[in-house]
């Protein structure tokens, strides 16, 4: 370390903890979508896969968006980017306001893909700002905070979503049903805006991408790259948090309408998503007193990718609601997925580390697409078998966890 470089302990906390307010806000207005789904599906009179467009029109945006907000970043800074993507988020969640008023389905998904972008921005700045500001080796503990953060939000928006839209044995079609979404997202939008302004004067200091080169080694290695496919750590990093994504959106954003499926009423299903979040947060703070001390980041991801294929298999060979808990146990199965894959992708990227990033934002779009074919095979097998789409996807984590992240060349 140089002699001008900053004290983690003292020059980090500051700033950490605004980006922790940050994950807050993504959590919410990501898993609130599970609520949305539901509530859709019964106020509009959707198919499985109808609903499930909730999913997609806000994880699309990431795969849209993912690149150009490489190069929005570029030109802003991870500061002003993370302001701008508030913003961006403000305005989709005020659309909600007249998709309600005009009973419009897609307006309300036309929404939600603008939330998405803004999350895009968001998350593109944050995720590597995370990464970087700090040791390495306790950058999965670093983003396990995020995490803690993220999941406490989702609890947050299911209890106050799921209470104000899902009340009740039905939710019924039309204004009056549709009007409850208002009031909540103009105080969303409120929230959006203050953030925004927030961060855009807060003292966020500007971090280089390639300050994780931390050996001559590492940086020569950097240098010899001219192109991004050059890093199979990356790409095949990017493969396993798409499968990492749209696992997790499966399991907390559908757990709802399987319950229904399987027989429980709407009071009883609409907070079995919270089982799959408690799942999440109680993995992630395990991931803060474990990581790096007891258990190195890699570990933790063959552990978490082993147990998941686990309880997958027990969810489609029990029923009821031994079944309902087996899906939501696979939150604290994969909580490590997430913060060990980012450090282990992004291991020696250097200049390429924006770049890198957003490929790996992109790769969120595996909760756009992998809902919709869980979807498929829900309306097309069965509820339950639809799971089995989950094995070939915590089979290719565990691979990465295993030997995928370790390769520097192909």
């Amino acid at each position: 370390m140089s002699p001008t470089a900053p004290n983690p302990s003292k020059s980090f906390l500051g700033p950490l903890l605004i980006i922790g307010a940050l994950f807050f806000v993504f959590g919410f207005v990501t898993w609130v979508n599970s609520v949305l789904i539901a509530f859709f599906k019964q106020a509009f009179n959707l198919s499985t896969v109808g609903s499930n467009l909730v999913a997609f029109a806000f994880f699309i945006s990431y795969t849209i968006m993912a690149i150009p907000s490489s190069a929005v970043l570029k030109r802003t800074g991870f500061k002003n980017g993370m302001s701008l993507g508030l913003g961006i988020m403000a305005i989709g969640t005020l659309v909600f306001v007249p998709a309600a008023k005009a009973l419009s389905y897609p307006l309300f998904l036309g929404g939600l893909f603008l939330i998405g972008i803004g999350l895009t921005v968001l998350q593109t700045a944050s995720n590597p700002y995370v990464t970087i500001l700090g040791p390495r080796e306790s950058a999965a503990q670093r983003i396990s905070f995020m995490g803690v953060a993220n999941k406490m939000a989702g609890i947050a928006s299911q209890f106050i979503f799921g209470g104000l839209l899902l009340t009740g044995a039905n939710t019924a079609a039309g204004s009056a049903s549709l009007d409850k979404v208002v009031m909540p997202y103009l105080i969303m939008t409120g929230v959006l805006v203050v953030l925004a302004i927030l961060v855009r004067f807060s003292t966020l200091p500007e971090v280089s991408e390639e300050q994780d080169d931390s050996t001559d080694e590492g940086a020569a290695s950097v240098h010899n790259h001219t192109s991004i496919s050059q890093f199979p750590n990356l790409v095949l990093g990017v493969i396993a948090l798409f499968c990492y994504v749209g696992a997790e959106v499966i399991a907390g954003d559908t757990i709802i309408n399987y319950g229904k499926a399987l027989g429980f009423s709407n009071d009883e299903a609409k907070y079995f998503t919270t089982y799959t979040l408690y799942g999440l947060l109680a993995g992630y703070i395990l991931g803060i007193i474990a990581i790096p001390r007891y258990i190195t980041q890699q570990k933790a991801l063959l552990f978490g990718s082993s147990l998941a294929l686990v309880f997958t298999v027990g969810a489609l060979i029990t029923d009821g609601y031994a079944s309902i808990l087996c899906v939501s146990l696979l939150g604290f199965a994969i909580a490590p997925v997430w913060p060990a894959v980012w450090p282990l992708a992004l291991n020696r990227l250097g200049k390429f580390t924006k770049l890198g990033s957003a490929l790996l934002i992109m790769a969120i779009s595996g909760g756009a697409l992998l809902p919709l074919l869980h979807g498929y095979l829900t309306d097309t097998v069965s509820p339950k078998m639809a799971y089995a789409l989950l094995l070939p996807l915590f089979g290719f984590i565990l691979y990465y966890a295993v030997s995928g992240h370790k390769k520097t060349k192909w």
